[in-house]
């Protein structure tokens, strides 16, 4: 596969699994070319409906973390400018695209029609012996640090990291 030299990693934190039942509460992303980042885009979000505890034990955002940011409607717009045409890299993107597409269709009629590269069935082609091919278990795999995981800019970190060593 022809691996872009210029791309855009992106990761987003949900309070739930499903689109239609669930808001986005942080989204990042990492523009990088000729293997540098060279841009940060990173924003919590404040959800209509809250964020349950189970959410914010997985994730440690809470409610007060997202008092004071914007809702995702201000926060698409720029994330689109941000992203661009470039391709978007990340682990099990489907599931991020689903949100991010409901959300721009809903408030703006559109959807993200980007190239993705998804690295979930990069590392199932190419890892063997692993329990799973979860982002955290790829991450202990290359001894990248997982510290702070399940931030959507600490998870776009750990793949790029991944992205990076699977195409070499």
């Amino acid at each position: 596969m022809n691996q872009p030299q210029e791309f855009v990693v992106v990761d987003i934190e949900t309070t739930g699994l499903k689109p239609a039942e669930a808001e986005i509460i942080e989204i990042a992303a990492i523009k990088v070319q000729n293997g540098e980042i060279i841009d940060i885009f990173q924003t919590l979000i404040r959800p209509e409906y809250g964020i349950p505890a189970f959410i914010t034990n997985f994730t440690g955002i809470s409610e007060n973390m997202v008092q004071e940011s914007p809702p995702v409607v201000e926060v698409l717009i720029p994330f689109c400018e941000f992203i661009d045409h470039l391709p978007i890299v990340g682990h099990n993107i489907q599931f991020d695209l689903k949100f991010l597409n409901y959300n721009t269709k809903q408030y703006f009629g559109q959807v993200i029609l980007n190239r993705s590269i998804d690295t979930l069935p990069l590392a199932r082609k190419h890892i063997k012996g692993t329990k799973n091919h979860k982002l955290e278990t790829l991450a202990n795999y290359f001894n990248i640090d997982t510290t702070n995981n399940h931030r959507a800019l600490k998870d776009c970190y750990m793949t790029l990291e991944i992205y990076q060593k699977l195409t070499k």
